[in-house]
């Protein structure tokens, strides 16, 4: 992929983020999200060589579109100024569609990559049921931080997206884990600057950094589906 074509480009757009502006350029937008594709692609791929369950993944169905939802949104700016997938089993990448954990990774325009996975802020049942499957397997869950992959690459969960300031409702305040269960979310990410005169690292080091987290998406698989359960 055409990193610096691609950064530049989200860069102007951050400039002109309009209708007519993106509809004179579209034709280098077109040219891009082919690019980016084609990467997605690629990275389904390399993830099916160590994880089944999304091997079959459609890379279009795992790509975001780059028009923004304004309608409860303050900034009515039409369009993202970033590249993104999320790929999870059977192309649900949304928690409201019951994703589980996803792998997800985005392209901004100041040339950093961020990539990660796990599941982000999921809808309450399902956080319930995390929690859950934290006090019914806390020796997994403990086994699981401290795998030497995922500490390398990403230290632990990452506690930016929220957490309570007490204890949930329902769960032992005093338990040794109780930290863990104030998270609303439980992903792992890091933010490192794009390879730009080597994109052909892109899809290896994306790879990685997905592999290295897969003891967090094993394990939050094994969390009860409770939406198949209602």
């Amino acid at each position: 992929m055409h990193l610096r074509d691609l950064t530049q480009f989200l860069n102007e757009l951050n400039e002109n983020n309009n209708r007519p502006w993106f509809l004179w350029n579209k034709p280098r937008y077109d040219i891009l999200r082919a690019e980016f594709l084609q990467v997605v692609t690629d990275v389904i791929r390399e993830l099916g060589k160590f994880d089944k369950e999304v091997a079959a993944c459609d890379p279009k169905k795992s790509m975001f579109r780059i028009y923004r939802d304004t309608r409860f949104a303050h900034d009515k700016t039409p369009y993202k100024t970033y590249f993104s997938a999320g790929i999870a089993p059977n192309n649900k990448r949304r928690p409201s569609h019951g994703a589980g954990p996803t792998y997800y990774f985005h392209i901004e325009r100041d040339g950093k990559l961020l990539f990660g996975a796990g599941e982000y802020i999921p809808p309450a049942p399902r956080l319930k049921a995390i929690r859950e499957h934290i006090v019914n397997d806390a020796p997994g869950f403990s086994k699981m931080l401290k795998n030497k992959h995922l500490r390398e690459t990403y230290g632990s969960l990452r506690e930016e997206d929220g957490k309570l300031q007490r204890p949930p409702k329902g769960f032992d305040p005093d338990h040794p884990l109780v930290e863990f269960l104030k998270l609303k979310s439980y992903f792992v990410w890091v933010e490192v600057p794009l390879q730009l005169n080597a994109p052909d690292k892109l899809v290896p080091q994306l790879a990685q950094g997905f592999k290295d987290a897969f003891a967090l998406v094993t394990w939050l698989r094994g969390v009860p589906n409770v939406a198949q359960e209602e």
